[in-house]
């Protein structure tokens, strides 16, 4: 079939007066077709019209169509069952053509973003291979939208404080960052709304503040908005999960910024550069990171159990054993377990990410074997008592006297008022309390409070205002 270009050659020939003949000698083509070009006196190209074997069923396919729900394969599995002789290919090439069914694609749109305007940041799930087995991982990125550099690590589960985790130490890897920076309508973050619509959680917003930028999302279903990000999952999947064995999660995540290291340096064909010479360009356009941030940590109050243990997502972690019973305040980091009496630490173990019930121990927590405390000598609480304040020793001796078992607990009560209050109210109310024989701790807390109001929150005498008036 002749084209539309070959078709005006013939009519203006043929305007210009020459022959049927001379044409077709000219052009290469038969005499019946330069006769049939001029009679239609058209350079527009004839549809064909060719006979469809589903055109005797076009209503049959309207009728089944809308009863299956739009399932092509149902509405071939009816029209076969009323006797149609007709392929599901055919069927499915008639339905296109009709726009049975189906719409034309249409074409995706293109996002520019000037340097430093915005970084995109999105997780997906991922199996890499640890130890020899499949874990399931997610996996979180973040790339910046102008040069392309990207950062990325894997974690067993991703909660907002996995997320803080990781952008911290993408910003720290990036030594900047982007102005906004968009997200999916993701629970992490978002607490309600999407799109443009989207509220954060004051948590990650407050995050967001520290850094100088701001969280956006994008409209649900159009995902192009953050292909930047989501392109990249591709990549890790079949490029650095593929035919790799790993350790452990540290090991993981250690190769993970060593190939980001690799390709972000390498060349890229599609940019005409490596991403690290395009961020040399965005940098003077991205916002420097603050000159101090705190390492981000979860804050757990755990009381420490009868083995010196406390409890952080089903693993244990030893203390010192003299703090038994105790409540203490837990950070868990990244990488470490950190326990605090107060304002000390008085513990610190690596964080176990992987199994369940797994006891960290360290043997300086544990009384030497063989050369543990006599059982007739006295508690530790009662040295730290009689060291701190040698006159409480006949208050104490009392109190032992008193308390159930060992007097333990009462000692340990009786420190902790020690130190928690001012010394000379607490030394007044032990005074008054040994003097009427009173050994109830609750009850001396009162009394200690009593004095610290007398002495502290003590009220001018109005008559002795107006005096001085």
């Amino acid at each position: 079939m002749l084209d539309q270009k070959m078709r005006a050659a013939i009519l203006v020939l043929h305007e210009k007066g020459r022959s049927r003949r001379s044409i077709a000698r000219a052009l290469k083509v038969s005499r019946g077709t330069v006769k049939d070009v001029i009679a239609s006196g058209s350079e527009q190209v004839p549809l064909i019209a060719r006979p469809q074997l589903a055109d005797a069923w076009r209503e049959e396919i309207l009728t089944q169509h809308a009863s299956c729900g739009g399932n092509l394969v149902r509405v071939h599995e009816e029209l076969t069952n009323k006797g149609a002789q007709l392929s599901y290919p055919a069927l499915t090439a008639f339905c296109r053509r009709h726009g049975i069914g189906y719409e034309p694609p249409k074409p995706p749109g293109r996002y520019y973003f000037a340097p430093g305007e915005e970084m995109q940041h999105d997780t997906s799930p991922h199996w890499p291979k640890i130890g020899g087995v499949l874990r399931k991982a997610q996996t979180a990125s973040v790339v910046l939208c102008f040069s392309r550099m990207f950062f990325f690590q894997l974690y067993p589960s991703f909660t907002r404080f996995e997320c803080k985790v990781f952008l911290t130490e993408a910003f720290e890897y990036f030594e900047c960052v982007a102005g906004r920076c968009m997200i999916d309508n993701t629970h992490v973050v978002v607490l309600k709304g999407s799109g443009a619509e989207m509220v954060p959680v004051p948590e990650m917003a407050a995050f967001g503040e520290r850094y100088g930028f701001q969280f956006r999302a994008h409209e649900i279903g159009d995902a192009d908005r953050s292909a930047r990000v989501e392109g990249l999952f591709h990549f890790i999947e079949n490029n650095f999960l593929a035919g790799r064995d790993f350790r452990d999660w540290r090991h993981l995540n250690a190769e993970a910024r060593t190939w980001c290291d690799k390709k972000n340096a390498a060349f890229s064909n599609k940019l005409h550069a490596s991403r690290r010479e395009l961020f040399a360009a965005e940098r003077p356009h991205l916002k420097p990171l603050p000159i101090w941030v705190p390492e981000v940590y979860v804050l757990h109050h755990r009381i420490v159990d009868a083995e010196g243990y406390v409890n952080v997502r089903t693993h244990r972690y030893s203390v010192p054993y003299v703090l038994i019973g105790r409540q203490l305040e837990v950070r868990e980091t990244k990488c470490r377990i950190e326990v605090f009496d107060g304002p000390r630490m008085v513990a610190a173990h690596d964080r176990v990410l992987d199994g369940c019930d797994v006891r960290v121990t360290d043997p300086a927590h544990r009384p030497p074997r063989g050369q543990g405390r006599p059982k007739q000598a006295p508690p530790p609480e009662e040295d730290s008592l009689l060291k701190a304040e040698p006159s409480l020793a006949p208050y104490v001796a009392a109190l032992k006297k008193h308390a159930s078992g060992r007097g333990t607990l009462a000692l340990r009560r009786l420190l902790k008022l020690l130190r928690d209050y001012p010394r000379a109210s607490f030394l007044a109310a032990v005074r008054q309390a040994e003097r009427y024989g009173l050994y109830d701790l609750d009850r001396l807390e009162r009394m200690v409070l009593r004095e610290i109001a007398h002495e502290y929150f003590v009220l001018p005498d109005s008559s002795q205002e107006h005096n001085d008036e």
